[in-house]
């Protein structure tokens, strides 16, 4: 996924269904714990939990994007394709652009989760 250490990952959306293992390996990878909603300052990339029953994704997206640096990334964590509460991809790529995010990666990263990349586009200026 990316992550090196010492970047600041934060964490949005976690209930008791998310994949400890998968937070785990992120905190072990940036050598860090993660961070929440509430931290403050600059984030280098956004976890974001994301289930079919949380709402509207276009907001959640635009509400990821609030503390997340230039240039960083959000990985949207969904249930995969079956499981209960799943997103459909279809949805998900609908909702990237309108919160002006592109998607670049999609992939498994556990048993239960998929987790798609979404990256501001590079700015013309």
């Amino acid at each position: 996924m990316g992550f090196k250490p010492g970047m600041v990952v934060q964490e949005l959306g976690w209930d008791a269904d998310a994949d400890d293992e998968l937070r785990v390996a992120v905190e072990d990878r940036i050598d860090a714990d993660l961070v929440d909603a509430d931290y403050g300052n600059v984030v280098d990339s956004v976890l974001l939990w994301w289930r079919a029953e949380d709402g509207d994704l276009v907001d959640g997206l635009v509400d990821a994007l609030t503390d997340l640096v230039g240039g960083g990334a959000i990985w949207l964590l969904t249930p995969k394709v079956g499981r209960s509460n799943a997103v459909d991809p279809a949805d998900i790529a609908e909702a990237a652009p309108i919160a002006g995010l592109s998607q670049t990666t999609t992939a498994a990263v556990s048993k239960d989760w998929s987790a798609t990349r979404l990256v501001a586009p590079k700015s013309l200026a």
